[in-house]
């Protein structure tokens, strides 16, 4: 079984190494990583579940009466 985090690791490296590619700074790169990680916690904190949300929400049903539908 692989360790998670040698697949994180390697997918981080990965995207690092293709943002710097595209001319980004490395050092701009590892920058913008840790602000969205540090975003991504203030998500969680919030809502550690959100996919919840969208599970409890009633859907409803769109209206039928537009004309063509009521021949």
């Amino acid at each position: 079984m692989t360790d998670w985090r040698e697949e994180f690791r390697s997918g981080l490296a990965n995207l690092v190494d293709r943002a710097v590619v595209s001319g980004a700074r490395q050092a701009d790169v590892f920058q913008a990583a840790v602000e969205e990680i540090k975003r991504l916690r203030v998500a969680d904190d919030r809502d550690p579940d959100p996919a919840d949300d969208a599970s409890e929400a009633e859907v409803e049903e769109p209206a039928n009466d537009c004309p063509a539908a009521q021949s």
